[in-house]
């Protein structure tokens, strides 16, 4: 698929004789890209096999591993590294002055402690610099410099940066208002809807946006996204009906399932964790 347009999908490919889907209704759910190595280089499966076979080599080859963020990949790799492999340095580096920002505080309470507990080093209120060409991660230590003006020797250097969102299906619709308001948001790059989870130009209002792509404002996750499918099917249910769309999406608390650790502990503290969230 290359792109949405308000009235049909344009394809890459002839598709019954056709690169144009019409469409009554669609639902944008392209969702976001994470950083390396969670993000594959290759949609086949043998190349893809190898390599997080070579990553899985990095990581055992290595005395010392830097983990660049502080959100819940960020914090669950160094835990896990950290139980599997007690003997390496494990640091981790998050800009904001603490970790899983969008949540409770005391949730980053929890996991310092757990990390104290691990021997993991974190790092709060500095990012790292990243040099062009990324970092050698070539099995010798090297710097990493962090723009607190300080410098991190390690062997390996992880990143857990967060989401890229696939925005490009929707990134040449034109605005129809008169101040040309995107309906990308350009801070943060998801799109931008109304409660109704209908793209926020009126123009539009054929075109949803639900999950990870759209900008509600609730976190990233199968939970808040579930409700907003549902949010969709009815409202396009109403569309159907010659109704108005009239139902729409509240973001709820923060809340989350975490491990910190899965070997030793498989749910540290779940019950006080789900407490503190309010989950």
């Amino acid at each position: 698929m290359l792109s949405v347009k308000p009235q049909h999908i344009e394809l890459d490919r002839e598709w019954q004789g056709s690169r144009q889907i019409p469409f009554d209704y669609v639902v944008l759910a392209t969702g976001t890209r994470l950083s390396k190595p969670a993000a594959m280089e290759n949609d086949e499966k043998l190349p893809s096999v190898e390599y997080l076979q070579k990553h899985q080599a990095d990581v055992k080859r290595s005395k010392s591993i830097l983990i660049v963020g502080g959100g819940a990949v960020g914090v669950q790799m160094a835990t896990d590294l950290k139980e599997y492999y007690p003997e390496k340095d494990v640091k981790v580096v998050q800009s904001r002055p603490r970790v899983m920002p969008n949540f409770h505080p005391q949730l980053h309470d929890l996991i310092k402690r757990r990390f104290d507990e691990l021997g993991i080093r974190l790092i709060t209120g500095s990012r790292v610099s990243i040099p062009q060409g990324g970092f050698s991660n070539d099995g010798n230590a090297f710097q990493v410099k962090l723009t607190n003006g300080t410098t991190e020797s390690t062997e390996l250097v992880i990143l857990a940066t967060g989401q890229t969102p696939n925005n490009q299906m929707v990134s040449d619709l034109t605005p129809s208002t008169s101040d040309g308001t995107s309906i990308i948001n350009p801070d943060n790059g998801f799109v931008r809807i109304r409660p109704t989870m209908q793209l926020i130009d009126e123009r539009y209002s054929n075109i949803f946006a639900v999950g990870d792509i759209a900008d509600t404002g609730a976190q990233k996750a199968a939970r808040p996204g579930s409700v907003q499918a549902g949010v969709v099917a009815r409202n396009i249910l109403s569309l159907i009906e010659g109704k108005e769309a009239q139902d729409t999406f509240v973001k709820g608390p923060g809340a989350i399932h975490l491990t910190l650790g899965m070997v030793s502990r498989l749910i540290y503290n779940m019950a006080w964790m789900c407490a503190v969230l309010s989950c």
